[in-house]
């Protein structure tokens, strides 16, 4: 029977090949004009088959989804990233939601497109100018900058063309820098506080040796000199420096500009890359280059799981970590090193922390403040808060009875056969 079978297909090959042959030679027949015009027909049917077609139903949340969280004790401003909606907003510091209310109205929000900002991730507050400071991540690449006078649907006051994938930002006031973090290719960038359009950075730190890992959030401890940097866990390889081909070396692609770095000549070594478990990476403040970390904090002890932003108290010696996919915030030292057990760990009911992406510190009140994306609220509590505890105020940006879809940006789509439906969340 095998061999039957096998002789009939090889039978209708062979018509099938001739029968191909025919129709090649019959439409190369067919004059070029006449070709072309059923061709655009085709086309034209095609968008007009596709014109105007309203979906049967969505998926969208209407609340924020705060992803960064940013405080001004002096002048008492909170300011906040809605990932969802693609906006900036600020609350009053000592704002706080009544339990039976919808959510509080912000002070001022800046969004539209003239904003040049959507999937937001970063914030950073400028302590003199106030000007604030977001970074755009997997679908815009610049950083755009907006004054303290700035309202409603607006252009940037200032735009920094920076690398795909700006994750986490932090500045260095005392060297007028900016630093950001890179998710892919895992790198922290480094800029003048200053610059704008295209300018270069001034130090890339990228490479094997840095151990960095899908990069998010990265905080400067000034008082010891420090770069503290939380990783995903999801690594690459290259063999050696980053940027490097036979005839140019990393420290050549000093003062390209950022076009060229999105375009720098990476080798990856295949079939190396790893998941590797969530760290805090902690580096020297000048690192630059293919530089190991002074330290690294990582292990099951740890706790971390996709820790997102962090910030440092430079008196108390310790890192805050907004540990998303556990709903908790973890403390540990800042001299702490390898597979080490936080400090302090603020989770549970009463916190009502969940799925935190965003935290910022406000020293002068004693106050750590989480922006959490599972819930649309940012939860304020005592700096030396441990355990289940209650937060001091809540600024709620939805009802208290809903949670965050968190779609954020969709990847995928898929298809419900028993409906015929195609299913897109946005």
């Amino acid at each position: 029977m095998a061999l039957k079978r096998n002789g009939s297909w090889l039978v209708i090959s062979a018509v099938l090949a001739v029968t191909a042959l025919m129709m090649l030679r019959l439409v190369a027949a067919v004059p070029q004009e006449v070709r072309s015009r059923i061709a655009a027909a085709f086309q034209v049917h095609t968008r007009e088959g596709n014109v105007d077609k309203k979906p049967v139903r969505y998926i969208k949340d209407p609340n924020p989804a705060w992803s960064s969280i940013a405080v001004n004790a002096e002048h008492d401003m909170v300011v906040m990233t809605d990932e969802n909606l693609f906006r900036v907003v600020e609350y009053s510091r000592l704002d706080n939601t009544p339990p039976k209310a919808r959510f509080t109205e912000p002070k001022r929000i800046i969004g539209g497109d003239q904003t040049r900002m959507e999937m937001l991730c970063g914030a950073y507050i400028d302590p003199k100018t106030l000007d604030v400071y977001v970074t755009n991540n997997d679908t815009q690449d610049w950083m755009p900058v907006f004054s303290k006078n700035a309202k409603g649907n607006v252009a940037p006051d200032r735009l920094l063309a920076t690398p795909h994938r700006t994750w986490g930002i932090v500045g260095d006031e005392t060297r007028q820098e900016l630093y950001m973090t890179i998710q892919f290719p895992s790198a922290v960038i480094v800029y003048r506080k200053t610059a704008a359009g295209n300018d270069a950075p001034l130090r890339l730190l990228e490479g094997d040796a840095t151990e960095l890992a899908d990069p998010h959030g990265i905080a400067l401890d000034l008082k010891n000199d420090l770069i503290i940097v939380s990783n995903h866990g999801h690594r690459r390889f290259y063999g050696g420096a980053a940027v490097s081909t036979l005839t140019e070396t990393w420290e050549q692609w000093i003062g390209k500009s950022t076009a060229d770095l999105n375009g720098l000549p990476r080798r990856y070594l295949p079939g190396l890359g790893k998941f590797e478990m969530p760290s805090i990476n902690i580096y020297t403040r000048s690192a630059s280059g293919n530089t190991a970390p002074v330290r690294v904090i990582k292990g099951p002890m740890t706790q971390l799981n996709w820790p997102s932003h962090v910030a440092v108290h430079e008196e108390r010696g310790e890192i805050f970590v907004a540990n998303d996919a556990d709903d908790s915030i973890l403390v540990f030292r800042t001299s702490d090193t390898g597979d080490v057990a936080p400090t302090r760990v603020i989770k549970g009911p009463k916190t009502r922390v969940k799925n935190p992406t965003g935290l910022s510190l406000d020293v002068k009140n004693g106050e750590l403040w989480v922006a959490n994306m599972g819930n649309f609220a940012a939860t304020v509590f005592p700096v030396t808060a441990n355990g289940d505890v209650a937060p001091l105020r809540v600024i709620r940006g939805g009802p208290a009875d809903q949670i965050g879809l968190m779609i954020g940006n969709p990847g995928a789509v898929g298809y419900d056969s028993k409906r015929q439906q195609i299913l897109v969340p946005n």
